[in-house]
């Protein structure tokens, strides 16, 4: 790849939805600042037996964190919220923007020196997978990703979630709308059922809907002058001081080194 319009072209291939005749794609998108970036959750980086602690962390989070503004209801809401909060869980980070997407692998001025990754996945691909009760449960609702009162229907613990089948399998779901960055961000987490389970080795054996798009360094401050000017920035993807402090930091840093693609 060597152009910013051969990215797009690709972000953007098979968004035709011929049934809709629109362009409504089915991919889930999350991009990195290094390509050698596995797909590992909290839990995996954390290494050995640490995954078995995950409903004791869980557990004690949902009792300290009792009283604040967020409304959780079901285990879901509770997980969701503790990914957002930087718990390591089981949970995985993705967005419908192939752009949020792009920001992601350009935030950081100190890899513009390496290549980036974009992964994309087709959910209806990972979707024929599931066990017949979430396939049930999607075909009911005329949906192809799930809501947390979706999985709590039919998983409501999560040792439930991880007995519905011994296959394994990986589902993607919709977080409530916790804040504004969960909104902005056009967030989607990817669960499997097992705290241990590798997404990457899961995505190895699926034969269609899964792309894995290499970004050159040298085309990463086209992508990163681009989004600014798109708008797609930490300003807007973390709404607040902290996100306007993280945009301004980046924005007036002194160019990072390399010339932009084509110069």
């Amino acid at each position: 790849m060597k152009s910013w319009m051969e990215l797009q072209e690709l972000l953007f291939e098979g968004s035709w939805n011929e049934a809709l005749h629109r362009f409504r794609p089915t991919l889930a998108f999350r991009g990195m600042p290094d390509a050698s970036m596995d797909l590992a959750t909290g839990l995996n980086r954390r290494g050995g037996d640490y995954s078995r602690q995950e409903h004791v962390m869980l557990r004690a989070f949902r009792k300290y964190a009792r009283g604040t503004a967020y409304p959780c209801g079901s285990v879901w809401d509770w997980l969701a919220l503790a990914q957002h909060h930087g718990l390591p869980t089981r949970l995985l980070d993705w967005t419908f923007s192939p752009y949020v997407a792009l920001h992601f692998l350009s935030e950081n001025l100190e890899l513009y020196g390496t290549d980036g990754v974009v992964w994309s996945v087709d959910y209806r691909e990972t979707n024929r997978l599931l066990p017949r009760p979430l396939k049930e449960q999607l075909r009911q609702e005329g949906a192809d990703v799930f809501s947390a009162e979706m999985l709590e229907e039919v998983a409501p613990r999560l040792k439930a979630f991880d007995q519905l089948t011994r296959r394994s399998f990986v589902l993607f779901f919709e977080p409530p709308s916790l804040d504004e960055r969960i909104v902005n961000q056009f967030a989607l987490f990817s669960v499997m059922n097992a705290p241990s389970s590798r997404l990457d080795t899961f995505l190895e054996n699926q034969e269609r809907g899964v792309r894995r798009i290499i970004v050159p360094a040298q085309l990463k401050r086209e992508v990163r002058d681009k989004l600014d000017q798109a708008n797609i920035t930490e300003r807007v993807l973390f709404p607040g001081l902290d996100g306007l402090s993280r945009w301004l930091r980046r924005y007036y840093n002194p160019k990072p080194p390399g010339p932009p693609e084509g110069l």
